[in-house]
């Protein structure tokens, strides 16, 4: 593990984890989207599927002309709540 799950006790790792993975996935989204990723492929709609939900609250915020701009705003804007929150509290669970 990196040296930043290293220290302090486990429900901050759990935390941090969980965070980077729900960030990752949504990433995966925004990079699948805009290479074109085949949608009828088992892991493309399970990437998508996951997507959707994580970023239910965010997915719509924005009104870009071009639909690129909307999936990497509105899926990345998730990622970065989902790190920085996830973090936070991990960073407060380690402290205690």
């Amino acid at each position: 593990m990196s040296p930043r799950y290293r220290t302090g006790n486990s429900a901050g790792t759990v935390v941090a984890v969980i965070a980077d993975i729900m960030a990752v996935i949504l990433g995966l989204w925004i990079l699948m989207y805009l290479l074109d990723a085949n949608r009828a492929n088992d892991l493309v709609q399970f990437v998508h599927d996951a997507a959707n939900w994580l970023a239910g609250w965010s997915r719509d915020l924005f009104t870009f002309d071009e639909a690129w701009a909307r999936v990497v705003a509105g899926y990345g804007l998730a990622a970065v709540v989902y790190l920085f929150v996830g973090h936070a509290i991990a960073n407060r669970l380690r402290r205690h």
